[in-house]
């Protein structure tokens, strides 16, 4: 039976639209064994997003970003968070948004990326599903500093790290971001894998 035929929507209320829309819903779900059960559920709606790994082959090199996550600092992370450029799509197709975005915080202009997967990153409570994209970079991509939008708020650091040293960031917790996290262990696995 089709997942749509298992849900009747109750009642849907906006909760904030402040920054993105919160809402929560009532509603009716058929469970595996014909039961129908009452659930209420909040979903946080922030459009879905991209993000990308730019990886050197021969250098056996990526680029990461380190900025201020505040939703990071209130659940007792006290560091600059290391990420994958990334950004929302905002009614932009995947590829060409992640382009832009990683010119913008990087200053690398992307020639050729690779979509690798999508994914769902938090289902239990927000919308947003993410495209995940490697492109391969040379020094002479850099056409700028990057570091983000002032207007914004961001302040980016970028900085370049081989693969052995990121995924040992990883198990030691310095790199705790999941999106860079995916993509880091995508590059060992089909990128660097010798």
């Amino acid at each position: 039976m089709a997942i749509a035929n298992r849900i009747r929507i109750n009642e849907e209320r906006l909760l904030s639209d402040n920054w993105y829309i919160l809402k929560t819903t009532s509603f009716d779900f058929q469970r595996s064994n014909g039961e129908w059960q009452t659930l209420q559920r909040e979903t946080y709606d922030r459009g879905n997003g991209a993000t990308l790994l730019l990886y050197n082959r021969q250098q056996r090199t990526v680029i990461l970003t380190r900025q201020f996550r505040y939703p990071a600092f209130v659940n007792g992370y006290a560091e600059l968070l290391v990420e994958t450029p990334a950004g929302l799509l905002d009614n932009v197709a995947p590829e060409q948004r992640i382009r832009l975005e990683v010119e913008e915080e990087t200053g690398f202009r992307i020639q050729q990326l690779e979509k690798v997967f999508e994914a769902f990153m938090s289902p239990g409570s927000v919308t947003e599903k993410l495209y995940f994209f490697v492109a391969e970079y040379r020094a002479e991509d850099r056409v700028s500093e990057g570091g983000g939008i002032h207007s914004e708020g961001e302040d980016i650091g970028v900085f370049e790290l081989g693969i052995k040293e990121a995924l040992a960031q990883i198990a030691d917790g310095r790199i705790c971001d999941g999106k860079t996290i995916m993509l880091l262990q995508y590059a060992a696995l089909h990128l660097f894998a010798d």
